[in-house]
């Protein structure tokens, strides 16, 4: 799989997956028919590698996307027959273990030989608890050694160069664990199209056309259809997007002929829209991006062409994802139905609330909801036409003390027998809060490594 041609005309990158637990089939049916030259599995949010850091701790084994083997077994021996190389964050908290189980894979299936590599270097919580008193949260701009939970996490966005890193050593597998999004696909173009770090109007280029994949799916109809306004053909058989990427930036995504979904300009602006504070200067640890010139042209059905994407000067700074324990939340469900079921839910609601005040339990927050009548927009919801036949009644409180949230699940457990009538079993959880706060550190605080193993 290794050994591409180092300037390629046309480069295609498809986009396997946008979160941990993402669909397996249509990364498979990417492999298996689009002719690409990388796939890439994007899995990580904000929480997940804070998750993963845990999860860790408990198994010093565990701590990579728990997918990775049905991911793997499904759409390697593609890769393989294809010559698609795969670049992954799927390597979470643990990018070692990840690289051994993939090892182990493709040992089972008979793949190799093939070249695995681990990136390393993201997790910086030695780093941060040492200069807790001077990193600063960028929420609150208080130090991270005012923060009164325990500090679990902390991962550094890496930027694409050690992902080039890791290809320029003959990698058909990257695994890394916490980096820029955009940096997963970025890499593949840096290194096929012999880019400088530092040509920061292609890399502009290179990371708008990223920017369209990063999220998967949502690029060809997902989290966009609106029946009646917008409409996306064969939703449940949503085709993943893929990059068509030329030497000199220029790119168009599409998806492939025969799967479900829809690719057009109006989605590939809301795409382009979503999760940008200032438009002229997108900051990445790779480049900072300016996307107001950029022009988006329908070339064909499911065709977009994406370019005048423009880049600055990388950050001299890169941002990490600091996971704290802040305590728990104990919620819980009730619903009533029929005539009244409004008004018992009311009584209900009153009944918690008395009972918490007469049992003492501390709360700094009690969130109470009535759900299909005001839970998502609360006051500002609109009166709701009628009498609901049905309410369901949810309960909602974060509390320091593991015993708190306890007590608020089970005040509302209790009213079966004990409230309102008729009503259903209540159904009750409990969970420790992991908060995410962000600071910025130098890049010269990283120190990324790339760990090859050959695979016979």
């Amino acid at each position: 799989m290794s050994g591409h041609d180092q300037r390629k005309r046309t480069l295609r990158i498809g986009a396997g997956a946008s979160y941990a637990g993402d669909r397996i089939e249509p990364a498979t049916e990417l492999a298996a028919r689009a002719q690409l030259d990388y796939l890439v599995y994007e899995t990580l949010a904000e929480r997940t590698i804070a998750l993963a850091q845990m999860e860790r701790r408990r198994d010093p084994e565990a701590g990579y996307n728990e997918l990775l083997a049905d991911r793997f077994y499904s759409a390697l021996p593609h890769c393989k027959k294809t010559g698609t190389r795969v670049v992954t964050n799927m390597g979470a908290a643990n990018p070692i273990g990840a690289a051994k189980r993939t090892a182990e894979i493709i040992r089972d299936l008979k793949l190799g030989p093939m070249k695995v590599a681990a990136v390393l270097g993201d997790d910086v919580l030695a780093y941060c608890l040492e200069h807790a008193e001077r990193l600063k949260m960028m929420e609150t701009g208080k130090p991270l050694s005012s923060l009164e939970g325990k500090i679990v996490s902390a991962n550094a966005y890496l930027g694409a160069d050690v992902i080039v890193d890791a290809l320029g050593k003959g990698a058909d597998i990257v695994l890394t664990g916490r980096g820029g999004d955009c940096s997963l696909f970025l890499a593949p173009m840096i290194h096929e199209f012999g880019w400088r770090m530092d040509h920061w109007d292609m890399l502009g280029k290179g990371q708008t056309g990223a920017d369209m994949v990063e999220c998967g799916a949502n690029v060809s109809g997902g989290f966009f259809a609106d029946p009646g306004y917008k409409e996306v053909p064969d939703l449940a058989n949503l085709g993943y997007p893929f990059l068509e990427v030329e030497a000199d930036g220029t790119v168009v995504v599409s998806k492939l002929e025969g799967t479900g979904g829809v690719i057009n300009r109006a989605i590939c602006a809301e795409q382009m829209i979503y999760e940008i504070h200032d438009p002229a200067n997108y900051i990445t640890p790779d480049v900072v991006v300016d996307f107001t010139q950029v022009m988006l042209d329908e070339v064909g059905p499911d065709r977009v062409r994406i370019s005048g994407g423009r880049g600055k000067p990388r950050p001299e700074q890169l941002k990490v994802s600091v996971g704290v324990l802040e305590g728990w939340i104990g919620e819980a469900e009730i619903t009533y139905a029929g005539l009244g079921c409004l008004e018992r839910a009311k009584l209900a609601e009153h009944v918690v609330r008395e009972r918490l005040k007469i049992g003492g339990v501390k709360l700094q927050e009690l969130r109470v909801d009535y759900l299909g009548i005001n839970a998502l927009h609360g006051d500002a919801s609109l009166p709701t036409p009628g009498t609901p036949y049905e309410v369901c009644l949810r309960f909602a409180g974060r509390s320091r003390e593991k015993r708190d949230a306890v007590k608020l699940a089970n005040e509302v457990e209790t009213l079966v027998g004990k409230g309102p009538c008729s009503s259903s079993i209540p159904r009750k959880h409990l969970r420790e809060v992991l908060a995410i706060y962000s600071c910025l550190i130098p890049r010269s605080a990283i120190k990324a490594e790339v760990i090859l193993t050959e695979v016979a």
